[in-house]
């Protein structure tokens, strides 16, 4: 992402002719682009990506458990191993 960024800052100073920018070469003002597709085609070929993805739902997953075992009374942040039920 912010190989984006800098593309499209650097992109937008060309563009604008603002600052040294602007005597810059194109090859060099768009290399932040090819940059970011070569990140992500590295981030994808090594399954950084999937991984990433299942880290962030393990999470949510866990903070959904935790979240509806509080709303039951069952939760863990009362001390402990919680509340059980007949108890």
């Amino acid at each position: 992402m912010a190989f984006l960024i800098l593309g499209l800052a650097l992109l937008g100073m060309k563009a604008a002719e603002f600052g040294p920018v602007a005597a810059w070469p194109w090859w060099a003002v768009l290399l932040p682009f090819g940059l970011a597709v070569l990140w992500w085609a590295f981030a994808d070929s090594t399954g950084l990506t999937q991984r990433r993805a299942i880290e962030k739902m393990d999470r949510r997953k866990a903070e959904r458990r935790e979240r509806d075992m509080e709303k039951l009374g069952l939760g863990t942040k009362r001390g402990g191993k919680g509340k059980k039920a007949g108890s």
